[in-house]
């Protein structure tokens, strides 16, 4: 009788934004450009399609997306955890990915994590255009982080235009274990529809 292969669970935190104030919420709103366009990620249907039936994708919807919260972002997480299973896969892109270090830095994680990818994770609050506020703010000791996952990637585009090249060096100094990849260019912020380098990482670690 063929067995089935095991199903791996990848869990996959989106972007964000914060703010110092409701003011600053409020301009952005009132000022942001808008697009009927449909938007295609790498990180929707490509993940999806490209890992195949193995895998199983999981992408919550993390609470007030546009004005973001650590702390509400935390309870949201853990919720998820009665139904996560060993050796997942956590990716965070862009707040997502510091929301990630910083949690996994602060706390256990109840289950084995295979593999954990923040791509292009804002450092601290020296960013471009954005205030990195709203209770992100990473501690000075980010062992735990490496600690909590067997394989840690970080990924950043020299063309970034959101989060510069020099968080990555920041990182660097904290994490003596995990693996750096630098890619050329991402469209700036990864505003890409197709990230076939990050299919390959993943499956490697599941090898």
């Amino acid at each position: 009788m063929e067995r089935t292969p095991k199903t791996t669970q990848v869990f996959a935190i989106h972007e964000g934004t914060t703010f110092k104030n409701k003011k600053d919420y409020l301009h952005f709103l009132k000022t942001r450009k808008v697009s009927i366009e449909e938007r295609i990620k790498w990180s929707n249907e490509f993940l999806k399609n490209k890992l195949g039936k193995n895998f199983q994708i999981i992408k919550p919807r993390m609470p007030l997306q546009d004005d973001a919260k650590y702390e509400e972002w935390r309870i949201h997480f853990e919720k998820y955890f009665p139904q996560l299973k060993n050796n997942i896969i956590l990716i965070g892109t862009s707040l997502g990915g510091i929301f990630l270090a910083k949690y996994l830095s602060e706390n256990n994680f109840p289950k084995k994590i295979l593999s954990t990818f923040l791509v292009c994770p804002p450092y601290d609050n020296t960013l471009t255009n954005e205030d990195l506020v709203g209770g992100f703010k990473l501690k000075s000791d980010l062992s735990l982080l490496e600690k909590n996952t067997k394989n840690l990637h970080l990924l950043f585009s020299k063309d970034d235009d959101v989060v510069p090249i020099a968080h990555a060096e920041k990182y660097k100094k904290k994490l003596k274990n995990a693996n750096f990849k630098i890619f050329k260019s991402k469209n700036g912020h990864f505003n890409i529809s197709e990230f076939p380098e990050i299919i390959k990482m993943i499956k490697n670690d599941v090898k």
